[in-house]
């Protein structure tokens, strides 16, 4: 007996075509849907009430898994890939890993068996065996910030290396002589990366490496709060810091305004992210703009190209860190 398989392989179309032809879809085109109904009188094929039904569920929904929907990086992520959603006329399911290894694949997983055949997923925790594994069985899975070995075509990332360079040699530029980096604690490759940045940026314009110049803490208000007390606490000549991102640089003016440290005038501070927080604090941050806006549009429509041959692989992007200047950055 003749599968939906074998229909979309003689008519050299994806297996959600199929279904969309079957289904009297309007997105197909006139030239498609006639190459598949040939084919289905060719092979005889009797699409089933079940198989029609998890067709459907397949091509309508777009799974996104994100660490946390709290925070504004990954609520600008998944409105992001909901429009593209809503353009192709599909909806979204949300899962949450919140850094958990556990959490993240009881989220993929779920999505799964709610028959997402596009996937998104942000996930930190998980090994890349792991995600190696999930990306050869689930062709319609994207990866985001975050590179697996063998599937960098199907990964969406940023060079964080390069951003937290741009801000210190920013710093390095306006004459800062001590310059320090508050890292998150979380054991990820993206605080390696800008960490890395820093270290990279310090050695090509022949600093040196100060002692205590370097702390971790969680990646959020409290943890920049108490990142910059432990820098002072440690270092009484800092004139300028680079945060992991935009809520530990926060934190960081923060502790510096009470400690009556005026910024920019004694102290120069830069962030990573460009959240909207850095637009209101005062004063306004200096940071470095991660994309995740453009980069969640590219990897929802590469997961809908990848499982849908009615949709257009985008081409490929190399998403770059840029500086934004605003007013937490002075001259020394």
């Amino acid at each position: 007996m003749s599968t939906i398989h074998d229909v979309a392989e003689l008519a050299h179309v994806s297996i959600a075509t199929v279904s969309r032809v079957v289904n009297q879809h309007p997105s197909v085109s006139e030239d498609t849907r006639l190459a598949v109904k040939q084919a289905i009188e060719q092979l005889n094929y009797q699409p089933n009430a079940n198989a029609k039904a998890l067709a459907i569920q397949n091509t309508d929904t777009i799974g996104v898994v994100v660490t946390d929907v709290t925070d504004s990086f990954f609520a600008i992520l998944v409105k992001a890939v909901d429009k593209v959603a809503e353009a192709h006329r599909k909806t979204i399911l949300i899962g949450i890993g919140y850094h958990h290894a556990e959490k993240e694949r009881e989220a993929i997983d779920t999505l799964l068996r709610k028959r997402c055949s596009c996937l998104v997923v942000h996930s930190k925790a998980l090994s890349d065996d792991e995600l190696s594994h999930y990306l050869k069985t689930v062709p319609g899975m994207v990866i985001i910030n975050r590179v697996i070995q063998g599937y960098e075509n199907r990964c969406v990332s940023l060079d964080n290396k390069k951003g937290t360079y741009l801000a210190t040699e920013m710093l390095i530029r306006c004459g800062h002589k001590h310059i320090a980096y508050i890292g998150s604690n979380h054991a990820i490759f993206d605080e390696i990366e800008r960490r890395d940045g820093y270290l990279t940026a310090l050695k090509d314009h022949n600093y040196p490496i100060m002692e205590h110049a370097i702390t971790h803490n969680s990646p959020d208000f409290e943890g920049g709060e108490q990142a910059m007390i432990d820098l002072l606490s440690y270092n009484k000549d800092l004139t300028a810091v680079v945060a992991y991102n935009d809520s530990m640089a926060a934190g960081a003016i923060s502790v510096l305004n009470e400690n009556n440290i005026s910024v920019p005038s004694q102290f120069s501070i830069i962030g990573f992210d460009d959240m909207p927080i850095a637009r209101y604090l005062i004063p306004k941050l200096t940071t470095i703009r991660y994309p995740i806006d453009l980069m969640a549009t590219y990897a929802a429509n590469l997961a809908l190209s990848l499982v849908d041959n009615e949709v257009s692989r985008p081409s490929t992007i190399q998403f770059n860190p840029t500086l934004v200047r605003r007013f937490s950055v002075e001259s020394i």
